[in-house]
Formats: structure tokens, sequence, C-alpha cells
């Protein structure tokens, strides 16, 4: 380790260890990459878990244990079940038809978490942390896993992908229905991380049932996660799931509208950020822009998945992490990912200019530049420059 970076840590130690953290002082420090050693980036990417864990923690009560029991209790064996709790019960507010609905979103959400990181191995293996609120060896809770593998739903009821958009997910993620033997199962009291990811959106998308959950939602998630997960730090990691759910609600908070279709020709919605990047490129590089336009090359042809996923997909995680430490530290950090979007097509200007429209598809989809300091360092220069 040099003394350089030493230092560097020592700047982060010092900015946290203030009673009252200059959050100015920090995101400076952070927008040039935060140190993973010693839970830094973690804490810096962390909202205050001191109350969040007790809030998760009745979140899972209400919106998981209680839900499998209430289903257990008023099972068909019942000769004394009523109208209101029979699961053929028509009234659309009833528990059961609630019941059923939220299946549908599981199931989708199931089927878009088994395949997270998919070079990965940390997804599929056990986390030490399971959750022991629903893993209680004293009573049989329904987890997730086991309520969809009991599901009956069939995968044509389930797809809420977004419309009109070749695939959220990079080519190599294509999702299909798992067989039920994909992954070894692991044993009682046992949970793999990909698990825990699913619980947090399945809680989400209760908590907000406007928008529910859609596809991409996982590979927001999904670093998120990692990053607390793998927090040298115990004490912290053993929440990483509370941490995760609340740095995602919060992120979401900001980007949900990119997933609103009705929103999508709005001010707000993903159409006008994705012209964004088009506006900005012919202020900075008009040469490529005209090419770009005259190839009829679209910025929803790329830039949807760039901008809704946060670029998630276009490079390894731990790029994704770098990228991120940046966007996160800056107060107007949608407007900063449009400067990268841009600066990532001004420096493979020349290969553009160069192809044609077969080409440069290719190009911008598959991205060929691997340094993200590189594209940081040229988004920060368009930044500084306009």
């Amino acid at each position: 380790m040099s003394t350089a970076y030493k230092n560097r840590i020592q700047e982060f130690k010092v900015a946290l260890s203030e009673e009252n953290i200059n959050l100015k002082t920090l995101r400076e420090l952070c927008f040039n990459g935060i140190p993973f050693e010693g839970g830094i980036r973690a804490l810096c990417w962390k909202v205050s878990p001191s109350a969040s864990i007790l809030v998760y923690s009745q979140f899972l009560k209400e919106m998981i244990i209680q839900p499998g029991i209430a289903k257990a209790n008023l099972g068909l064996a019942r000769e004394d079940v009523t109208l209101e709790d029979h699961p053929l019960n028509p009234n659309p507010d009833s528990r059961w038809n609630t019941y059923f609905k939220d299946n549908e979103i599981l199931l989708q959400i199931d089927k878009d978490v088994r395949r997270l990181y998919p070079d990965m191995a940390f997804f599929q293996r056990p986390t030490e942390y399971p959750c022991q609120l629903i893993l209680d060896p004293q009573n049989d809770y329904e987890t997730l896993r086991r309520r969809v593998e009991q599901t009956t739903l069939k995968a044509q009821t389930v797809n809420r992908n977004r419309s009109g958009v070749t695939n959220v997910s990079s080519p190599g993620k294509a999702l299909n229905l798992y067989p039920s033997n994909e992954y070894e199962v692991l044993p009682n009291g046992s949970e793999a991380h990909w698990e825990v990811v699913e619980r947090i959106l399945f809680i989400y998308a209760k908590l907000n049932p406007g928008i529910a959950y859609v596809q991409g939602m996982n590979e927001i998630v999904g670093p998120i996660y990692y990053t607390f997960a793998t927090d040298p730090n115990s004490q912290w990691k053993e929440h990483a799931e509370a941490d995760t759910f609340f740095c995602f609600t919060n992120l979401m908070s900001e980007n949900r509208d990119n997933f609103i279709k009705s929103l999508d020709d709005s001010q707000c919605g993903i159409t006008y950020k994705m012209e964004s990047v088009y506006s900005m490129l012919k202020d900075k590089d008009l040469e490529l822009y005209l090419k770009l336009e005259e190839q009829n090359i679209k910025p929803q042809y790329f830039t949807f998945r760039w901008l809704t996923l946060l670029l998630s997909q276009e490079f390894l995680l731990p790029d994704v992490i770098r990228i991120w430490d940046t966007l996160f530290s800056d107060q107007d950090r949608f407007h900063f990912l449009i400067l990268v979007c841009c600066a990532m097509l001004m420096l493979i200007r020349d290969s553009l200019l160069a192809g044609d429209f077969t080409v440069n598809m290719r190009l911008l989809q598959d991205y060929p530049i691997s340094d993200v300091h590189t594209i940081l360092t040229k988004a920060k220069e368009l930044q500084d420059n306009s």
C-alpha cells in the first residue's frame, strides 16, 4: 500500500470521525473513489442504520412472516373457513387475492435475482448472517423461496418488462424460468445472498405498489448489497440487508421515474434523459453527434440501459462500484451520469466516426473501454468546462 493511499485512508477516517460530518468535504473525497479498507466505502454509502434495523424487522414480520402464517391458518383443509377467508373469494380486497397478486411479483423477482451477476459465485453462496427472524428453528415460517416453489403461476402471467425496449438486461443475461434443481439446496437455517436480495426487492415492491417491481431493479440493488455484505467490519456486515434496503429505497426515490412507463415522455422521464445525452454530445462534439444522427443511431438504442441501470451492465462489478462512488458523491448525480455517458461516447469517437451502423451498434451495446478512471476523468473535464 503506497504512502499516498495510506494518507487518503487517513483523510477519510478524519472526515468520518467528526461529531458533525462536513458533507461537502466528504463528497469531495468520495468523488475520487472510496477506499474499501476498514469498511470506509460501506460507511460512506450508508444511510444511518440505528433505527432502520428495527423498522426493517417490522417490515419482515408484516409482509413475509404474517402472510405465511395466515396462509397456513386459512388453508383449504379447514372446514369452518368463511367466504372472506376462502382462497376463491372474488373480492379484490381479500387477503387471498392480495397474496396471489404478490406471488406474481415475487415470481418475477425470483427469476431475476437467481441470475444476478452470473459470472460471480458470490450471490449463490450462503450468507454469514441469514435472517434469524424468518429462519427461526422454533417456527416453521414460510420463506420466499418456499413460497415460490409452491406457486403454480405461469411465466406468462408475470412478465413485467418495459415494453418497446429490446431488453433492460444485457444480451448475455436472458432470463427464463429456472429449473427447480438449478441451484443446490442449502441446509436448513442457511440462505444464499440472492435470497436476501429477493427479500429486499419484495418488501420494496410491497411498500411501493405504484411501481412495485420492474425488471432491472435487481441490477441496481445488487452492487449496493454486495458492498455492504462484503464490509470487512463484521459489526456492520451483519446488518447488510436492512442497510441495503434503505439505501436502495433512497436511491430509487431519485431514480424511480425511469421505471414508470407513463412518465417516459415527461421532463422527469427516461426519454428526456436519453435525449439529454445527445443534446450534450451535440454541444461538446458536433461531428460525432451528426455521425450518429446520420446513421439513425437513436439514443434509446443504448442509453436506456446505461441510464436506467446506472451503468451496472456495462462494466465489471468492481468498476461499477467505483463509478458509483463518484455518482453518489455528486449532489446532482443524475446530471453527472449524463456527463459520464457523453464522455463514454467521446472516448470512442474515432471508432464511431470510422464505423458503419452495425459496427457502431456493437460498440455501444458492448462498450470497449474498461478503464473507468479515464471515463470519470473525461466526465469531470466536461463538467468543469460546462
